[in-house]
């Protein structure tokens, strides 16, 4: 059963040997219990004792040994299964190759289906971009997600009623006609999709790749530091034509 565990034979030999007998064993008297050869008592002795199986004393001149307790060496081995469990779930995890391709998809629904799919597999946070018709489309979604204890980060074209604070809020200008619809949506800073319109149509890219990630992510800080200056400031920055010249060019 201890090989079954990892264990050598001599090792279980030797275990065998000291649990069956109610006293302290010599290595002399291990060897004749045992059947392993003396040559190869300590080191076998050793790796028991390193392993947590045994117990070791001097007396005198003498080292003497002690199997650990039935009881105990089962709980032992079951605590010792489990870590190996944990330990083989986590090089699973980290050995899994991270997609960086960037993959292209175009139609609205499949793009939606797609964003849908994203924020259902967030665990740890969400970054969101978007008009606020698409926006109030996953908000109940996204609600869920932020009461799991989620980040959540939205930034809004328009308005939505949430319970969520961390709402950044765009009320375009009447004269913003360069204004295009876009969707970006990050999560756990590993995975983004980013969707816009060309003519007509939704096109999107989504990708796991860590600069594009990166780069996104900052490209959401970025709208939502415009969105706050603009509407801190907005009597003063519409005044000046230059910048204003600048804003209303902006397309996302």
């Amino acid at each position: 059963m201890l090989q079954q565990f990892g264990f050598t034979q001599y090792e279980s030999q030797v275990y065998h040997s000291l649990i069956t007998v109610d006293q302290p064993l010599d290595a002399t008297t291990i060897v004749k219990q045992s059947g392993v050869p003396r040559a190869k008592i300590y080191e076998v002795l050793h790796r028991l004792s390193e392993k947590g199986m045994i117990l070791e004393s001097t007396t005198g001149k003498k080292r003497l040994y002690t199997a650990l307790p039935i009881e105990t060496t089962i709980q032992k081995l079951k605590a010792d299964f489990e870590a190996n469990i944990e330990q083989l779930r986590e090089a699973k995890s980290k050995q899994a190759p991270k997609d960086d391709r960037v993959w292209t998809l175009k139609e609205d629904q499949s793009i939606q289906s797609v964003l849908q799919d994203l924020l259902q597999r967030a665990e740890q946070s969400i970054f969101i971009s978007g008009w606020a018709d698409d926006i109030s489309a996953n908000l109940n979604l996204l609600e869920d997600k932020y009461q799991a204890g989620l980040v959540v980060n939205i930034h809004v074209i328009g308005e939505v009623k949430t319970i969520i604070p961390g709402v950044s809020t765009l009320i375009p200008d009447t004269h913003h006609e360069a204004l295009e619809r876009s969707r970006i949506v990050i999560i756990d800073e590993e995975e983004m999709l980013f969707a816009g319109v060309e003519g007509s149509r939704w096109q999107a890219i989504r990708t796991q790749s860590g600069p594009l990630v990166k780069f996104f992510t900052e490209f959401f800080y970025h709208d939502v530091a415009l969105t706050e200056i603009t509407q801190k400031y907005k009597d003063t920055i519409m005044k000046d034509e230059e910048i204003k010249k600048v804003l209303l060019k902006l397309r996302y």
